[in-house]
C-alpha cells in the first residue's frame, strides 16, 4: 500500500485521517491516484499505474504459489489484515501483518485499494478491492470487489501500485 510518507513527498500534503508516516495514505479519490502517479512517474522516470482488477486478485491470491487462500496469505482474517474485529476503527502502518505467498503485505484489510478497471461498461464507476479496517472479515476475502465514482474520497479507501 502507498504509505502517507511517499504520497507526502510526491503531492506535498497528506489528506489522511488516520496520520502516521507508515500508514497507508486514505481519503484519495481515484482522481487523486491518477494525479499521483503521474507525478511520480514524472519523479523517477517510471511508469507505475494503478492495478487492473485481475492483476490485483492474482497478486493477492498468491499468483502461481496460491495456496487457495480465502485471504491474501491465509484463511484466518487475524493473521493478514486489519478490519472491524481487530483494527479499532483505525488503520495501522503497512506490513504488521503477515504477507501472502508471494512476499506481498495489507491485500486483505487495512484500506481498500484503487484499481484501474471501470466496475462494469455501463458507467464511469472504478473497481475497488481488499477489505477495510471497518470491513466484516467476509468482505475481505480477495475474490470480492467493489466500486465508486471516481470522485469518491473515504478514510477507508487507498490505493497500491503496479510497475
Amino acid at each position: 500500500e502507498v504509505t502517507q510518507a511517499l504520497w507526502e513527498a510526491v503531492m506535498g500534503s497528506n489528506p489522511s485521517n488516520f496520520k502516521g508516516a507508515n500508514r497507508p495514505v486514505e481519503n484519495v479519490s481515484w482522481n487523486d491516484c491518477k494525479e499521483f502517479i503521474s507525478r511520480l512517474n514524472s519523479t523517477t522516470g517510471k511508469t507505475f499505474r494503478l492495478p487492473k482488477g485481475n492483476e490485483w486478485e492474482y497478486a493477492a491470491k498468491g499468483g502461481n504459489k496460491s495456496h487457495g487462500y480465502k485471504y491474501s496469505g491465509s484463511d484466518t482474517m487475524d493473521e493478514v489484515g486489519w478490519y472491524n474485529e481487530n483494527s479499532g476503527d483505525e488503520t495501522h502502518d503497512v506490513k504488521t501483518k503477515s504477507p501472502n505467498e508471494l512476499g506481498i503485505y495489507d491485500m486483505s484489510g487495512n484500506v481498500l485499494e484503487w484499481c484501474e478497471d471501470l466496475y462494469d461498461s455501463s458507467s464511469s464507476r472504478r473497481m475497488y478491492r481488499g477489505g477495510s479496517l471497518y470491513a466484516y472479515a467476509r468482505y475481505c476475502r480477495v475474490s470480492i470487489r467493489n466500486f465508486d465514482t471516481p470522485d469518491n474520497e473515504s478514510d477507508c479507501l487507498g490505493l497500491r501500485l503496479a510497475l
